[in-house]
């Protein structure tokens, strides 16, 4: 399972896990333009290369030159999806 992660405004990793149900419906380009803050660039990863031990989450880090898969777009609602 895929995640997003993005640097909030003090620096801190944010990491947004979709649902399963929102993955299937929307898919995680349209769930990272709608839940990214507008202008943050973010990064997609595996889940997996989060590490599991939270007890210095508030020190986890990213280089921003590696959050390169798109930026927070304006609004936070998806776009008509058709199927």
């Amino acid at each position: 399972m895929n995640v997003i992660i993005y640097k909030q405004d003090n620096n801190v990793l944010a990491i947004v896990r979709p649902t399963e149900e929102a993955l299937a419906k929307y898919g995680i380009e349209a769930i990272a333009l709608k839940d990214v803050p507008e202008g943050k660039p973010f990064k997609i990863i595996d889940a997996a290369d989060i590490p599991t031990d939270r007890t210095d989450r508030a020190y986890w880090t990213c280089d921003d030159e590696d959050l390169t898969d798109g930026v927070g777009a304006v609004g936070n609602t998806f776009p008509e999806v058709t199927q």
